[in-house]
């Protein structure tokens, strides 16, 4: 299993998910252009030493990212049709966020093989990334016994 983000645009958020993915044992895709330079300050506070270990793979578009995916594309998105608690997950499943801002655009939404959302109370909106990631992962783990021993 890997996480995937798509152009991400707070450096904090991006070093949190490097921090979870090293502490987890999962590989990261970074689909540019980031929002924030890549050795931003932020990144590397919210990464702290962890970050360095973490398996990271930059890919400098979307059809560069596209072209080398294997597995199936899992969206996670406030506009899926699948609520986490009822996807399957597989082991070689790659979980990709939108950016903070914006999201993931309509041929990133057409190209995955599950559209995601995480169940919210009414009149919230949608959670953050890294927090999203973290529970996501958690459940993708869970289901195919992929925690660290």
């Amino acid at each position: 299993m890997r996480l995937a983000l798509y152009q991400p645009d707070q450096a904090g958020n991006v070093g949190t998910i490097l921090r979870l993915a090293a502490c987890l044992g999962v590989a990261v895709d970074i689909i540019e252009p980031c929002g924030f330079p890549w050795g931003d300050r932020a990144l590397k506070r919210a990464g702290m030493d962890y970050a360095g270990l973490a398996r990271v793979t930059r890919h400098a578009d979307w059809e560069s990212f596209d072209a080398a995916l294997t597995g199936r594309l899992v969206l996670l998105t406030t506009k899926g049709e699948t609520r986490l608690d009822a996807a399957r997950f597989a082991p070689d499943d790659l979980l990709l966020l939108g950016s903070e801002s914006a999201g993931a655009p309509p041929p990133v939404h057409r190209r995955a093989g599950l559209r995601v959302r995480i169940p919210q109370v009414a009149g919230t909106r949608s959670l953050n990334i890294a927090v999203a990631a973290g529970i996501a992962l958690a459940e993708g783990l869970r289901q195919t016994e992929g925690w660290p021993l």
